[in-house]
């Protein structure tokens, strides 16, 4: 497989599944907007590809999207493995502070929860769950010695590397990607663009 027939794949499933027409009008289009309509309209004329029968119902859309979407992710992936060797990590849904580099937003969760004077004076939610993130798990001492003994000897070397697993009693995946699904630019999402 290529990464052409990949996205074809992609491309042909999402028009399947999820963009339907009616009365002129993409599911996918500000319905009051000429202009949406338009953009919408030029994005399945290039897709080309048959679509949905009938629109999918409520936020089945954008569950979708993000499935698909992020199994078009994996497969990319697999196909570049010579390029990003590694166990990788595609998950829908998943909190930032599940990952190494923000795995202290969880604790100061906690700590806004416990004190809302603390809440009340630093504000928001510090919990992100983008729609799709892609991580790499750290990897062990056997796996990084293979061809050579890098670490694990009597000199301390890499200790802080969130990427060497006996770092930690509970190594953390390594953030790579956050990947925000959204088919429209709105004010109340322009934080995820």
């Amino acid at each position: 497989m290529t990464i052409v027939q990949l996205r074809s794949g992609y491309h042909r499933q999402l028009c399947k599944e999820i963009l339907f027409v009616k009365e002129g009008v993409p599911n996918i289009a500000d319905t009051s907007s000429k202009a949406s309509i338009a953009i919408a309209m030029g994005i399945i004329a290039r897709l080309n590809h048959p679509l949905a029968h009938k629109a999918p119902p409520g936020q089945t859309a954008g569950v979708l999207f993000e499935q698909l979407t992020k199994d078009f992710l994996s497969g990319s992936f697999d196909l570049l493995r010579h390029l990003r060797p590694g166990k990788w990590l595609f998950s829908v849904n998943q909190s930032i502070s599940q990952f190494d580099q923000y795995e202290h937003v969880a604790n100061l969760h906690r700590m806004l929860r416990e004190k809302p004077e603390l809440a009340a004076a630093l504000g928001g939610d510090y919990l992100v769950t983008p729609d799709i993130v892609v991580g790499r798990y750290p990897v062990s001492d056997r796996e990084i010695n293979q061809k050579n003994k890098l670490v694990g000897g009597t000199e301390p070397v890499c200790q802080l590397s969130p990427l060497r697993a006996e770092n930690r009693p509970k190594p953390y995946l390594i953030l790579h990607a956050s990947i925000s699904c959204k088919w429209t630019i709105r004010s109340d999402r322009a934080q995820n663009i």
